[in-house]
């Protein structure tokens, strides 16, 4: 079964598993509909803080950045977004960013995810994909929604194949340590100028490359995202237009629109559950990515549970629901069906959710509701000034080479993630995303569309190896491109980086359901079922049960390591 494009996300963060489903389900439903997309893919008990490695030790781990100058994009990135191309889409001068085969002809064996039915293993998109790389790959598709149990039992076993990729949601349990017992040290390769015999690799940012590091040692070569935020507040921008409605910039303003926009008599309602939104307009330190809420704040370790602004988040995002601006749907929580529908018709008009919904609600509107024109807003500051936003984690799946691989055959796998990594406008990106021209995609108009073998064989696989720093490219939609990466500007002016932004921590398993049914209460509390004091009697027991000792577990790596806070 195919990802739902609408899948929600799992909160601020990026990309989370649900996120990364959305972003790469929406070229699934997009193509499949004729509205094609284009856009490149952004323990034990102990505990183990040696992927903390940062500051000198780091610099003598990291491949050397070398800007990648193949292609130009036409919105450079900025502020930790991506880059945007708003041109139609030329094959005929598509670059070429791989100019010799670097692999030698080995065999390698990649074991990754999958959403959906596999294709065949000869077929032609893996065929075209090898003999352009140089290297012969074999691909042990798992099911994606079973994975971390797949992942786990190999791990275990002492069949690991060559490449595994792992995403970070599936890092749990004893697969953090295993990762750094049963993987290769890719520093000898990659680290300071040894990138650059990899071109592309060498262009991939360095922090998400920083975000690579497990135990010490390069392990992972990463697929880089931008670090801003990937929620927006959307708002159908037709709609406004007709009624006049103004943007809000304050959390004030946003409750007195919201009770302008309501007429429940008449089947319309302001908004959905806002509280993601309310987490940005209060500062919150997102929750949703390891380590979880943590941050130095004048000089003393705070989790984001014990910050006033959660609490007035939360309590903000309540008086919306207590003055019935929020479409009953919202009532169900993570039961609540897809809003897409409701919010074409119009039935709400605000809802807070993935960055990818910005081209998949326009794509799937086009054709049955011209008028149809979702827009993100800029995130406001709750009080009517600038925002603090909090950077996402800048990589968040990996792949890793077996450690008893042989020289070449890492040279091999480098070799093929070296092409994946190539940028969007080069031969080598189409085919790692496209497939082969006639059989795998068309274009028209310069806008490419898959084909119903396309869409069989050109699923994610050759992309989990390694990838480029984002582009966002919608030749059917540019002005959405443009929008979207604008908008990842703007806001990325006001984000800040964390204590631990770009590490990689596994905490002591004793801990690992401390903070469990925490957003469980946080709903609860926003739909009037529970009260402010009910979170602080939880936060006072996370304290005594052992958010307190974590604190202090926190707080030697940053002793140890140094804060990545900017």
């Amino acid at each position: 079964m195919t990802p739902n494009a609408s899948a929600p996300s799992a909160g601020p963060s990026g990309p989370s598993r649900r996120s990364f489903l959305a972003s790469t389900a929406v070229a699934t439903a997009a193509v499949a509909g004729g509205m094609p997309l284009l856009a490149a893919c952004g323990g034990s008990d102990s505990g183990s803080r040696d992927g903390t490695t940062s500051g000198k030790d780091a610099k003598k781990i990291l491949p050397a950045y070398v800007a990648g100058n193949v292609v130009t994009p036409d919105i450079p990135a900025k502020n930790g977004s991506a880059a945007g191309v708003t041109s139609k889409l030329d094959l005929a001068t598509l670059k070429t960013s791989v100019p010799e085969k670097l692999g030698k002809g080995g065999k390698v064996t990649v074991m990754s995810p999958f959403w959906g039915s596999p294709p065949k293993s000869d077929n032609a998109y893996y065929t075209a994909m090898n003999d352009l790389i140089g290297v012969d790959v074999t691909w042990q598709n798992q099911d994606g929604n079973t994975y971390e149990q797949k992942l786990g039992a190999v791990l275990a076993s002492s069949e690991v194949p060559d490449v595994v990729v792992v995403p970070g949601w599936n890092m749990n349990g004893k697969i953090p340590s295993a990762i750094m017992s049963k993987f290769a040290d890719l520093g000898p390769y990659l680290s300071g100028d040894g990138a650059k015999d990899y071109p592309n690799l060498a262009a991939i940012p360095t922090d998400a490359w920083q975000r690579s590091i497990f135990g010490g040692k390069l392990l992972g070569l990463p697929m880089p995202s931008p670090y801003v935020t990937n929620i927006v507040p959307f708002y159908r921008q037709d709609i406004f237009d007709k009624e006049g409605y103004d943007i809000p910039t304050s959390g004030d303003e946003f409750l007195a629109l919201a009770k302008e926009i309501t007429n429940a008599k008449a089947k319309r309602w302001a908004c959905m559950d806002m509280k993601w939104t309310a987490f940005q307009a209060f500062g919150v330190l997102s929750g949703a990515e390891k380590p979880l809420g943590w941050n130095l704040v004048d000089g003393k370790l705070i989790n984001r549970i014990e910050t006033d602004e959660y609490l007035e988040a939360i309590e903000w995002s309540r008086k919306l629901f207590e003055a019935g601006v929020v479409h009953p749907d919202s009532e169900l929580g993570k039961n609540a069906p897809d809003p897409g529908p409701k919010f074409a018709k119009g039935e709400f008009l605000i809802y807070a959710q993935d960055i990818s919904q910005w081209y998949s609600r326009t794509a799937e509107q086009a054709a049955q509701n011209p008028d149809f024109k979702i827009w993100g807003m800029d995130v406001w500051g709750h009080d009517g000034g600038s925002p603090v936003l909090w950077a996402t984690q800048p990589a968040n799946i990996f792949s890793f080479v077996n450690k008893k691989a042989s020289e070449s055959v890492v040279r091999d796998v480098l070799a093929v993630a070296n092409v994946t990594a190539a940028p969007y406008g080069t031969k080598e990106y189409m085919l790692t995303n496209y497939g082969v021209e006639g059989t795998h995609y068309t274009v028209k108009d310069g806008v490419p569309a898959k084909t119903d073998q396309g869409n069989i064989d050109v699923l994610n696989a050759y992309v989990m190896v390694a990838s480029p720093a984002k582009t966002v490219a919608y030749p059917d939609f540019p002005e959405v491109a443009k929008g979207t990466v604008e908008w990842q500007q703007r806001m990325g002016a006001f984000t800040k980086k964390s204590s631990f932004y770009g590490m990689q921590i596994t905490e002591p398993s004793r801990y690992t359901n401390l903070s469990n049914d925490f957003e469980q209460l946080e709903d609860d509390i926003v739909r009037g079922r529970k009260k402010i004091g009910d979170m602080q009697q939880a936060v006072s027991d996370w304290k005594s049960k052992g958010g307190d000792k974590l604190r202090d577990w926190y707080k030697q790596i940053l002793d140890e390591n140094g804060s990545a806070a900017n």
